[in-house]
């Protein structure tokens, strides 16, 4: 639990509400502090401290994109670089 909202493995993470998901929810620790630990396809693992979720609602995390690290917020922009886009 962190903030008061319950986050389960498997939850997408979001930049915004409308948009791609960018990870997804690996795990959830409590110690030292709340934060979940976010899969980001093509960078790897990450871990965003409760400050920056925005929501969470329907399996979705929102984050606050400006509250994340800068390696982070680089994974963000370019988590769906390696998809096809013509499917």
């Amino acid at each position: 639990m962190i903030e008061n909202h319950r986050i389960e493995e498997g939850y997408e993470v979001f930049a915004g509400e409308g948009q791609k998901p960018f990870g997804a929810v690996r795990s959830v620790t409590s110690k030292p502090q709340p934060a979940l630990v976010v899969y980001v396809e093509g960078a790897g693992d990450f871990v965003i401290g409760a400050a920056a979720i925005k929501a969470v609602h329907d399996g979705k995390v929102i984050v606050d994109v400006a509250k994340l690290e800068p390696r982070l917020r680089d994974a963000v922009k370019h988590a769906h670089d390696r998809e096809d886009p013509n499917l």
